[in-house]
């Protein structure tokens, strides 16, 4: 009995140890939730967009290292002599070169303010645009005006050149029909120059810029038009009372990005228009940047100009996102 008692208490053990093993191993084997499968494919995705702002985003900020030496292209970066913070004091100590910057930043802020004060032309123009009721003609026109965003300055200077040239087709008309004796100098001339960019600029981003806006219309619950109608509302009111707020939220999201981005004016549109008439007026920061690096021969200044503006730059997209998350209660980095 002895015996037969202690094999059936060993068969039990390994019964349990069995069974507990097998458990484990169902455990083990029980497969993962569905949606940390999604997220982690959903991360996959975006990897190779995530390589694509390290290489093009955060590794050229090693260049930074360009405006403590004074470099010259012909001996390298290793050949060239460790100056440290002398490009720095430079910009704070030569009364010249803080009178230059001093016009370039005037410049910059205020073809900025212009465009921000422009910026509300793409919301008021997707507003009429949804409210024609044509299907084949608001597609052309939403089309024809967002073709020129796709057209490089580089030929938007040349139909500029041929209208408004001192020998341009304007001219011609305007001679012909006897209202001018000689040529008016629209492009070479520094006369209200930064309206005349901010013009080019709301031609050539109207359309594309108003996009963004009929998407965020078609998003609006057509149950408030529903109901506006039934109370007798207008097209008038509908716009004013149910489509304009519905669309303030994305208009104050890209008017805060662009407060963000006041120093960012680009460079192509003013690279191309510039002239010895009105370069005074038309050089923005980073056109002052790429002309001090490229035609100054003056790399490492230009360096350390272009890393101050982007300090300033993230400087005040922090304050721009921290306001917003104050006054609206949402951030928007």
């Amino acid at each position: 009995m002895t015996t037969q008692a202690q094999a059936q208490t060993v068969f039990q053990e390994a019964a349990v140890h069995n069974l507990d093993k097998n458990s484990r191993k169902g455990r083990a084997r029980r497969p993962r939730p569905a949606g940390s499968r999604t997220s982690f494919t959903l991360f996959l995705c975006i990897v190779p967009f995530l390589i694509l702002a390290f290489l093009f985003s955060y590794l050229p900020l090693y260049g930074w290292i360009y405006s403590l030496y004074d470099y010259k292209p012909a001996l390298g970066l290793e050949g060239s002599e460790f100056v440290g913070l002398q490009w720095f004091q430079m910009l704070v100590s030569s009364p010249t070169q803080m009178a230059q910057i001093g016009q370039v930043l005037m410049n910059t802020l205020a073809i900025s303010f212009l465009g921000i004060a422009t910026s509300v032309l793409p919301l008021f123009f997707a507003i009429l645009l949804n409210e024609v009721k044509a299907p084949w003609f608001r597609s052309s026109v939403q089309t024809l005006t967002a073709l020129p965003n796709f057209i490089s300055w580089v030929l938007v200077y040349m139909i500029a050149f041929s209208l408004f040239s001192s020998s341009g087709l304007v001219n011609d008309v305007l001679n012909d029909a006897g209202l001018i004796t000689t040529p008016i100098k629209f492009l070479d001339s520094d006369q209200n120059v930064w309206i005349t960019m901010t013009l080019w600029s709301i031609w050539k981003g109207l359309g594309w810029g108003a996009i963004i806006y009929l998407a965020s219309i078609a998003g609006i619950d057509q149950s408030l038009y529903e109901s506006a109608r039934i109370d007798g509302a207008g097209r008038f009111q509908l716009m004013r009372y149910i489509t304009v707020p519905q669309l303030m939220p994305t208009y104050l999201v890209l008017l805060l990005l662009s407060i963000a981005n006041i120093l960012n004016n680009g460079m192509e549109q003013y690279y191309v228009f510039q002239n010895a008439f009105n370069k005074e007026w038309i050089q923005v920061l980073d056109l002052y940047v790429y002309n001090i690096g490229m035609t100054g021969n003056s790399l490492s200044l230009a360096t350390a100009i272009g890393m101050l503006k982007s300090l300033i730059s993230v400087a005040l997209l922090l304050t721009v996102n921290a306001v917003s998350k104050r006054v609206r209660g949402e951030s928007i980095v």
